[in-house]
């Protein structure tokens, strides 16, 4: 790697968490697919409780139904995982002069090229709250704040300093937001 050339990876949706809430629905619409065949067939499937003393219509039913939601969730986070959607890279090259960020999507990849010299600044963004916002973007002249970081997770305002300074530094443009 040159002293010309930085490049980031990007964390996306294939991320431990993603994969344990994807496990949990997975297990809960099993739980009631099998809670709602055990009131169907007056039997009980499962261990725990006696779903088979559920009247089908309308709790079995219900069941059934959440069942259904819960597979068609568990459908789509499970495809999101295994694309993994949101990854990509952010890629500064000095000697082209160009700043290529990409990302995976969930139908096809996309890739944005931006000149450095319509880099004005490195943006640091924290929002504590309800819904807490770390980020780093860049500052863009005639377009939006072009978002560098991953989704999800915030990044520890440590590492997010440390990362904006470093960015900053190698870009020769000013850090804003601290």
């Amino acid at each position: 790697m040159s002293a010309d050339l930085l490049e980031q990876p990007v964390l996306g949706s294939r991320r431990l968490s993603n994969v344990l809430v994807a496990l949990m629905v997975s297990i809960g619409g099993i739980g009631f697919l099998m809670a709602s065949l055990s009131s169907y067939l007056g039997r009980d499937l499962l261990p725990l409780g006696h779903p088979a003393a559920l009247i089908f219509v309308p709790q079995g039913l219900v069941m059934g139904l959440y069942s259904v939601a819960a597979a068609l969730l568990a459908t789509y986070l499970w495809s999101v995982i295994a694309i993994d959607v949101g990854s990509g890279s952010n890629r500064f090259d000095r000697e082209a002069g160009v700043v290529t960020i990409s990302r995976r999507g969930f139908r096809k990849p996309f890739s944005v090229e931006i000149p450095l010299k319509d880099v004005k600044a490195v943006k640091v963004e924290v929002r504590d709250g309800l819904n807490p916002r770390r980020r780093i973007s860049l500052r863009v002249q005639g377009r939006r704040d072009m978002p560098l970081t991953r989704v999800g997770e915030p990044l520890p305002l440590a590492q997010l300093e440390q990362d904006g300074a470093e960015l900053a530094r190698f870009l020769g443009v000013n850090l804003e937001g601290l």
